[in-house]
């Protein structure tokens, strides 16, 4: 039997619909989402933390959209003017708050979330408040600024909005273009890791780096995470190209925490650290992992750090490219306590343990559903894809995976579908409710290329794409070990995840 949660087929999921095509006023991703915690709220549990649902409060909920639907007026996240003037004025007016606390700053291709995610951890479980800005968000625009480990509450949200608010309209009076969508968020965080304060930011670059809204900041500690080709139009058509862009983060003598990068990506990345007098550490000659191996719900590693060797530590995440994230956070928060030049004894282990067993990467070969296994992952572009297949042979036994995949238009989706055709069974092809979502006409027509037309199955609609792929992974019977992977898109994922009873 299917998994999913029980339904009367002409009501939730046509409701899903109806909601998302009513909210035209408002930006498409923010629509589906909201959309979707209104006709799904009572089909899942409890609500996990790091995953906010909407406010119970009518009153607060009420306050929220008004401010969602404000923010969804501005240029969203796919319209960009490359420059940091509209929010260094925006900083200026607010007394630049981002200023008022270190800060770690993280950029690359992908792993950005997860690496923020155990730095935050790290941090916090060494007695220190943490703010944390991270995008794009699964499920609820509020997980992208958070405090103490957990995302703002909505009223702080609100509060928060509106205190800036009047500050954004005098900015925006005085740029030639109004300050973005992303570009507010950007000042929301900054200005609340102020009012709290917190002992230090763990902040996310959008994209690239050095024009990215969030680099008014001058982090002590800049955390390069692996870069690949994506947003090409925007950051260049080569590594080298896109890791000179990222390199814009790297300010006067910071400390440099560089992953495993293609050669001509970390020649880019040495020649700024050099220009800058930053101190630099690189995976695999100054720390890495010594070992991993796979263990239930997660994998146990030994990361050899800046200090020496941490052994025995458990991360409740799959997958090689987690444990590489793992040993980049450990050094970022080594760096950041001076371990290596100030002090020469490592951080205490026990801490150390402590705080990766703690860590979670919601949408990250996230396990949502049993009988059958239902996985969801983020991978939105080739490398990503390449890594979550490798992580899923790895941590997952399936004799039969079915792949519900749902990209953006913009991605390169070939390279995707091509990363995934190995350990495909087969794969049904959709479409979120994003604007920039591919149309899955177009999607399958790829997919065919790739996989062959007896491999692709046509399901317009996420709801459907998820009942059939359940089917598909049931065909071989109940114990044959059939899974299902959701993946393509933060947006896809973020959708799935409500329909799966988990927001």
């Amino acid at each position: 039997m299917s998994d999913l949660p029980p339904r009367d087929p002409n009501e939730s999921f046509d409701d899903f619909d109806e909601i998302i095509e009513a909210e035209t006023d408002r930006d498409p991703d923010l629509a589906v989402i909201e959309a979707g915690s209104r006709t799904l709220r009572t089909q899942g549990g409890p609500q996990q933390a790091d995953v906010p649902a909407r406010p119970e409060d009518p009153e607060t909920d009420r306050a929220l959209r008004e401010v969602e639907a404000d923010l969804a007026t501005r240029w969203g996240e796919t319209k960009l003017e490359p420059s940091v003037a509209r929010i260094a004025a925006l900083m200026d007016v607010l007394g630049e708050p981002q200023r008022s606390y270190p800060s770690i700053h993280i950029t690359g291709t992908n792993g950005k979330t997860s690496t923020a995610r155990m730095i935050e951890a790290l941090l916090g479980a060494f007695d220190l408040r943490t703010g944390r800005y991270t995008s794009p968000h699964v499920q609820s625009v509020t997980e992208r600024i958070s405090l103490d480990g957990a995302p703002v509450s909505a009223e702080r949200f609100i509060e928060t909005y509106r205190d800036i608010k009047p500050y954004v309209e005098m900015v925006d009076g005085q740029q030639e273009y109004r300050l973005s969508f992303f570009e507010v968020l950007t000042g929301m965080a900054y200005a609340a890791f102020a009012d709290a304060p917190v002992d230090v930011a763990v902040v996310e670059v959008g994209m690239g780096g050095s024009w990215d809204a969030t680099n008014v900041i001058d982090g002590d500690v800049a955390v390069v995470t692996p870069i690949d080709l994506d947003h090409t139009d925007r950051l260049g058509g080569t590594t080298a190209e896109i890791a000179g862009e990222k390199a814009g983060i790297i300010k006067q003598d910071a400390t440099v925490i560089l992953a495993q990068q293609p050669v001509d990506a970390a020649q880019v990345l040495l020649k700024k650290a050099v220009e800058v007098d930053a101190t630099v550490a690189r995976e695999g000659l100054e720390f890495g992992v010594v070992a991993r191996q796979v263990a239930v719900g997660g994998q146990l590693l030994t990361l050899r750090g800046l200090g020496g060797e941490y052994g025995e530590v458990y991360l409740p995440l799959h997958g090689p490219y987690q444990a590489h994230n793992a040993a980049v956070a450990l050094a970022a928060v080594e760096a950041f306590f001076g371990v290596g030049s100030q002090r020469p004894e490592p951080l205490d282990i026990d801490t150390v343990r402590k705080a990766f067993a703690a860590v979670s990467s919601p949408g990250r070969l996230e396990v949502v559903r049993r009988s059958p296994t239902v996985v969801l992952d983020a991978a939105h572009n080739p490398a990503g894809a390449r890594a979550t297949a490798e992580a899923v042979g790895e941590a997952f036994d399936f004799s039969r995976l079915i792949g519900v995949v749902g990209a953006s238009a913009d991605k390169n989706v070939r390279g995707l579908l091509e990363a995934f055709e190995p350990v495909f069974a087969e794969v049904v092809v959709t479409q979120n409710s994003s604007h920039r979502a591919m149309d899955a006409d177009e999607l399958a027509a790829i997919a065919v290329e790739v996989f062959g037309e007896d491999r692709v199955q046509v399901e317009p609609r996420l709801p459907d794409a998820l009942e059939a792929a359940v089917t598909l992974a049931e065909e071989e019977g109940e114990f044959a070990g059939g899974g299902v992977l959701v993946t393509g898109s933060v947006i896809t994922v973020g959708e799935a995840r409500l329909l799966l009873g988990r927001g």
